[in-house]
């Protein structure tokens, strides 16, 4: 496609983009519509039909049996699932007697209905796709029948499947996967949050729009509202905070301590901090829990010693246990630290230490211009995707405190997260509607934390080199 056929948009975004632009394909649906032949355009009713009139009749063959299955499929079951999408079910599970027996007959489940109707929306959405392929493929066939005297062969296709479009083959199951177990239980969670699922609509419930949401940031009370929801977010956004840059600081600290060359036994240093990588961490974790209890193994060799006269309150006040959290996850945060650190102090270019202790600098300098900046600019990422599971570190709240202290009468303790907290609101209390709303604000959350940060990064803005 030349420049004199691209759009002011299109034109605009190639000077944006430079040598990174992509031109758009000239085999796009409207230009198939509007300037194929009548094979092409028929190939948006029957799928694979200008494939065929092409000759390629495996793609054609392809195309048409995924249209007839999604035919049938809505045919016998799709229809179905999308009439009781907007009511979820309203019939309730009965009994009759028959015959002095009680014969039991069988209601509706608002979550298969919520289920079943959101992978019918999404399979819809996937057949639109799918009709864009079709349409897009008959128009390309046409046009290389046109310019080179044939469509390309089954073999050909193939071919340049596995060479010059190798990638769109290889991303396509990882992409799948994505749509299947990331995007689609995303989306009915988030379609469980405008409905009444919580402990006493256990089977049926109905759509209840933006009330559950309106419960969240509202400040009447109950087991959920805003002071609740906003205590919890600050205490996660200050917990994935201290755990992500504690762990940093002190991990460079004991990769720059190891890796220095007059620190002998370097090896065995770094297997001391790798063997709490290898104990798994629910281990360690519950091991923690068990000690630091008020009749746990350390309170009591600290009374033992006249140490203190009463246990201290790991667990049962909330600024010990916050501070407690957040001190035991260095011992399992740090040593992954020190693994990246060091694998990235020992790939540093030489000659930039060389050339900077020629020019006079002296070690803090070198750090401060050196070796901080390009750890930095190579572990961005690294602290984003941290930071994010941080946040969602179900782990090590759960195991270790459990939430605990919680005062009375709340659903939430003053060590949960947000992950924790949408636990207890799901699995302990059954408010499953109210759970997807703290799901959604966790995500929200970390998604625009995640591209902000990422996005004025030096990872993002200089991909090619160390700037």
């Amino acid at each position: 496609m030349t420049s004199a056929t691209l759009s002011p948009r299109e034109m605009k975004r190639r000077r944006r983009l430079g040598a990174d632009y992509v031109a758009p394909s000239p085999y796009s649906v409207r230009n198939a519509l509007t300037r194929g032949d009548v094979f092409t355009r028929l190939s948006a009713l029957v799928f694979g039909l200008g494939n065929f009139a092409r000759r390629q009749f495996v793609k054609g063959a392809v195309l048409l049996a995924l249209e007839i299955a999604f035919i049938v499929f809505m045919a016998v079951s799709g229809v179905d699932y999308l009439s009781k999408l907007p009511g979820l079910g309203d019939q309730k599970q009965g009994k009759t007697l028959v015959d002095g027996f009680w014969v039991y007959t069988k209601g509706d489940n608002s979550v298969v209905i919520l289920l079943y109707g959101v992978c019918t929306v999404v399979l819809i959405a996937a057949f639109a796709v799918l009709w864009a392929v079709s349409v897009r493929s008959a128009y390309r066939a046409e046009c290389e029948a046109r310019e080179h005297g044939h469509a390309p062969t089954f073999r050909e296709d193939l071919h340049e499947l596995t060479d010059g479009r190798a990638h769109q083959l290889l991303m396509f199951l990882p992409t799948l996967g994505i749509l299947v177990f990331t995007v689609l239980p995303l989306i009915f969670m988030i379609s469980m949050a405008f409905t009444s699922y919580d402990h006493d609509h256990l089977v049926l419930f109905d759509w209840v729009g933006f009330e559950n949401f309106g419960k969240v940031f509202s400040n009447s009370g109950g087991t959920v509202n805003a002071g609740l929801f906003v205590s919890v977010l600050v205490w996660t956004l200050v917990w994935a905070f201290f755990a992500t840059f504690l762990n940093f600081f002190l991990g460079l600290f004991f990769a720059m301590v190891i890796n220095r060359r007059t620190t002998r036994f370097k090896g065995f240093w770094r297997a001391c901090f790798s063997m709490s990588i290898a104990v798994p961490q629910f281990v360690s974790l519950l091991v923690m829990r068990t000690m630091l209890q008020p009749t746990g193994a350390v309170n009591r060799l600290l009374m033992e010693w006249g140490w203190i006269d009463s246990a201290l309150p790991f667990f049962t006040n909330a600024t010990w246990a916050r501070v407690t959290v957040i001190i035991i996850n260095l011992w399992v945060g740090i040593p992954y630290t020190i693994m990246q650190i060091t694998g990235i102090l020992q790939n540093i270019p030489a000659d930039l230490y060389e050339a900077a202790r020629l020019d006079g600098a002296n070690w803090w300098q070198i750090f401060t211009q050196i070796t901080m900046p390009y750890i930095i600019f190579v572990l961005t990422p690294y602290l984003i995707t941290t930071f994010t599971g941080n946040v969602n570190n179900f782990n090590v709240i759960y195991l270790l405190s459990g939430g605990d202290p919680t005062p009375i009468g709340s659903s939430a303790g003053k060590t949960d997260l947000l992950i924790t907290w949408l636990y207890k609101l799901t699995v302990d209390k059954g408010d499953y509607n109210l759970g997807a709303v703290i799901g959604i604000m966790t995500f929200i959350v970390l998604a625009v934390v995640s591209l902000v940060t990422y996005r004025n990064s030096g990872s993002y803005k200089n991909e090619e080199a160390f700037r």
